[in-house]
């Protein structure tokens, strides 16, 4: 069932909140305007910090459909916006060849017409969703695209139109609802942040990050959740290749939930630090003494907060 989009600040809060995505206000404060002004909503960040999150949360709780397009290097217009069905194209020609049809103006109007076209993402969001609801579009991870495919996106983010040279200009009669996502891989051009409203998404502080794992993890004791935000937190001021982030804290606290793990002890977090940690480098650097001795400061910093 589709709902209405939020009528304020604290409404959109409410809705983040339905959806188990922990927010903070600022980020309901812009996405708030981006919903209500109808322009895109761009979000950078490290990876795991919950921005691809935003889109399936914002379609989950508006009962709209959701529509990604993942983002790689030589992402073109075929994958991305549209192409023809040739192989349906070759077959109609032959069958009218078969048939005599020799008037090749009218056959060439007949197979480029939308019967042969496939939609991919970008063409899919600018189309009603069932019941007239524009859809969510997500664009992932924008910055591993080439220039010219962002420099592409410059229509379609300005008008909600793509342009296909066989049958004209397509414009979108309710543009999607649009969020686009970076890992800040590379610098995105300014003119397209220009068509966006802005948001950087940081790591949570603990206060939060344990308000994400009540929601995500619900299961989880409170005395381990405590431990786990506050090896993640301390993990996060150590020069490591890859800091863990919000996706890996879940992930940890779901593994040594289903582990029947009651508080984390050495051995447990040595066994363990493949699910929070992604880089043999940063395991070799963490396991052992200096696993043992951030666990030991972690509780003494628990203890002495009464934790």
């Amino acid at each position: 069932m589709t709902r209405a989009l939020p009528a304020s600040i604290d409404e959109t809060m409410t809705l983040l909140d339905a959806g188990k995505y922990v927010a903070d206000r600022s980020l309901a404060t812009t996405l708030f305007l981006s919903l209500k002004l109808g322009r895109p909503l761009f979000v950078e960040g490290e990876a795991g910090v919950g921005k691809t999150e935003i889109a399936k949360v914002l379609a989950q709780v508006l009962g709209r459909p959701l529509i990604r397009l993942q983002c790689y290097e030589g992402l073109d217009v075929a994958s991305a916006v549209y192409e023809w069905n040739y192989a349906r194209q070759m077959i109609e020609i032959r069958l009218a060849e078969a048939q005599g049809v020799v008037d090749r103006g009218n056959l060439g109007d007949e197979i480029f017409n939308e019967r042969f076209l496939i939609r991919r993402p970008l063409l899919q969001a600018l189309q009603p969703a069932p019941g007239g609801a524009p859809p969510v579009l997500l664009i992932d991870e924008l910055d591993r695209a080439d220039e010219p495919f962002e420099a592409y996106l410059l229509e379609v983010l300005s008008d909600f139109q793509v342009t296909i040279p066989e049958l004209g200009t397509i414009t979108a009669e309710k543009p999607p609802l649009v969020v686009v996502t970076s890992n800040r891989t590379r610098e995105i051009h300014d003119a397209l942040k220009r068509r966006c409203f802005y948001h950087w998404v940081d790591y949570p502080d603990a206060e939060r990050e344990m308000r994400i794992i009540a929601a995500k993890v619900p299961g989880a004791r409170e005395r381990l959740s405590r431990q786990i935000v506050a090896v993640v937190q301390d993990l996060r001021k150590q020069d490591l290749f890859k800091l863990p982030g919000v996706a890996e804290t879940i992930d940890w606290t779901t593994a040594l939930t289903e582990l029947n793990v009651l508080e984390l002890d050495p051995d447990t977090l040595n066994n363990t630090l493949g699910v929070l940690l992604k880089y043999q480098d940063d395991i070799q650097k963490i396991q052992g003494s200096p696993a043992a001795e951030l666990l030991n400061r972690v509780n003494r910093e628990l203890a002495l907060a009464g934790s």
